[in-house]
Order: structure tokens, then C-alpha cells, then sequence
């Protein structure tokens, strides 16, 4: 079947070019076939049709109406597949859309800091972005690249390594003031620990290591959406939250809040990855944008090296 819609698009190909050229000879020379190909694809080409395309007469050739409509359409037809070929050609150049799905932490305090370096190398490239830290299907959201935190689960996805950062428990000064800075894993059961609300992180406090069991049945009053909401929670006095280091830097140096426990928690580490589809040639604005993650969109603490993961 595939060879058979080949040789009809041929066969329209060379039709195109003896009405262009004029005459068979011509466009067996402009095609570089001989002019008998010509002749046997034409006559093979009316044979299928039902209808006679050219009349050749002593002063060159001319259209039957059945001639005319086809060459019409069939020119329509070839414009049409060089349009798709030009469109794939610049998806090959760093042009065009790069969707991508990051969680709302990453985006903020790594991401869109570093983008307009990238913007301003490829004007060409236009980006479309979903914040969420839930998992997402890349081919049902239809994104090119998910930027994903914590361990990846085997699939046919391939990962580009972006680094870790070390989680750790804050809360606003003036929170800890009024409900007490918590001195061991027993004393969080009188706080508000603020929840993930999706399934992947349910059950995150608990799970730290060395936390007894059931100290925490029945907390979790309050809940966000992502690690982003979850801060800006935190800041605002409404409980503790339990974050990834990067993500509150800058809040800890400054004074907006303060890591408890600090010296009470094994080191508990996150890892981040850039993930996409494999299969077929990869267009170069994706191969170019994580290049780009490889070098400036690493996530890091303080004093850690960072290793580019493959």
C-alpha cells in the first residue's frame, strides 16, 4: 500500500512537470528521465483515471477539461506537501513551541529566573507551561518536557538528572513565638503541619525518618496544592511546612523563616529530573532547551556539587 501511494504521488509529480515544461521531452530533461518514462507514467496515470488528461498535437499539448481540473487539484496537492515539509524542516531549526510541565517551586525559584537567557538565544522559540506537582501523562497533556521531583518510576520516558536538594521543616517566626518551637519529632503533634494535596505526598511528615509511630494521627489541617503554596502558607504563619531547601533559601537567610528540627532529621534528599518521550529524532528547540536545564536549570544547596545525570 505505502509504495503504491508513492508511485501515484510520482506519477502526479511528472504530470505536473509536462504541463510546467510544456512538452514530454522537456520534462523528461527537467525530471532527468527519459522521455519514454514520461510517456508510459502518462499514459499509465489516464489509464487509472478513466480520462484522457493531454491531447498532443503538432503544435505542443493541451488540457482536456478532465486535464485541466486534475492539474489543478494535484497542484494543490504538491503545495501542500511542501508546506508540511517546510513545517517539519523549521522544527528542525531552533523555531517554534516548546510545551513544558514544572512543578510550581522549580518554575518560581529556578526556572523563570534563568529563562530569558534562553528567550533572548532563540527568539524563534515560543514556550507554554503547566505548574502543578502532580505527575502528569506528557502525551495526554500534551507537554514536550515535565520537570518532575523525587524518585522516577520505570517507564519509557527518557531523564535528564537536574541536581537535589535537601528537604527540611520551617515556619514563620512569628508562628513558632505563639505555638512554640518544637524540640523533637513528639513535640510537631501540637502544630499545624501543613499537607500536600495530592496522593504521591500523602502521608510526607510522617514518613520522616525516626518519627514514631502515630504522633501525628489526625494532623493535617491544612493543605496546598504544591510546594509553592505550601510556602507561601508557611510565610504567612499558618503552620509548618516541610520543603525543599532551594525553595526557602532565601526566606531562612532573610529571617522569614526558620528551619526547626534541624538537627533532630537524617538528611532527606530530593532529586530532580527533566523527563520527555523517547522515539524518533528529537527537534532541536527540545534538544536545545535541555542543554539549556543542563547548565542553568540545576537545582542545588549550598556547598553541593551538581553532576549532570543522563
Amino acid at each position: 500500500m505505502a509504495s503504491r501511494e508513492i508511485n501515484r504521488f510520482n506519477d502526479m509529480t511528472l504530470f505536473l512537470s509536462v504541463v510546467d515544461e510544456g512538452s514530454f521531452s522537456a520534462a523528461a530533461r527537467q525530471r532527468n528521465v527519459s522521455p519514454s518514462t514520461i510517456s508510459k507514467t502518462i499514459a499509465r496515470l489516464e489509464a487509472r483515471l478513466g480520462a484522457q488528461l493531454i491531447h498532443r498535437t503538432t503544435r505542443g499539448l493541451r488540457l482536456s477539461d478532465e486535464g485541466a481540473e486534475f492539474y489543478k487539484r494535484a497542484r494543490a496537492i504538491q503545495a501542500d506537501v511542501e508546506e508540511a515539509e517546510q513545517a517539519i524542516g523549521r522544527a528542525s531549526a531552533l523555531a517554534g513551541r516548546i510545551r513544558v510541565t514544572a512543578s510550581a517551586s522549580y518554575a518560581v525559584h529556578v526556572l523563570f529566573p534563568a529563562l530569558p537567557r534562553f528567550l533572548d538565544a532563540h527568539p524563534e522559540v515560543t514556550m507554554e507551561f503547566t505548574t502543578t506537582d502532580r505527575v502528569v501523562d506528557l502525551i495526554g497533556e500534551r507537554a514536550d518536557i515535565a520537570i518532575r521531583a523525587g524518585p522516577l518510576k520505570s517507564s519509557g520516558l527518557i531523564s535528564r538528572g537536574l541536581g537535589r536538594s535537601r528537604r527540611l521543616i520551617a515556619g514563620a517566626p512569628g508562628y513558632l513565638e505563639a505555638r512554640g518551637v518544637p524540640l523533637s519529632f513528639q513535640g510537631l503533634a501540637g502544630h499545624d503541619l501543613l499537607e500536600f494535596g495530592y496522593a504521591r505526598e500523602a502521608g510526607r511528615w510522617s514518613q520522616l525518618e525516626g518519627m514514631p509511630a502515630g504522633v501525628l494521627s489526625g494532623n493535617g489541617r491544612l493543605v496546598g496544592s504544591d510546594g509553592e503554596a505550601l510556602r507561601q502558607m508557611a510565610l504567612a504563619g499558618l503552620g509548618l511546612a516541610r520543603l525543599v531547601r532551594f525553595t526557602v533559601a532565601e526566606d531562612l537567610e532573610a529571617g522569614r523563616l526558620t528551619e526547626v528540627l534541624g538537627d533532630r532529621t537524617a538528611p532527606d534528599w530530593e532529586q530532580f529530573h527533566a523527563v520527555w518521550n523517547g522515539g524518533g529524532p528529537m527537534p532541536a528547540r527540545m534538544r536545545a532547551f535541555l542543554d539549556f536545564l543542563a547548565e542553568e536549570g540545576q537545582v542545588s544547596d549550598a556547598g553541593e556539587r551538581v553532576v549532570d545525570g543522563r
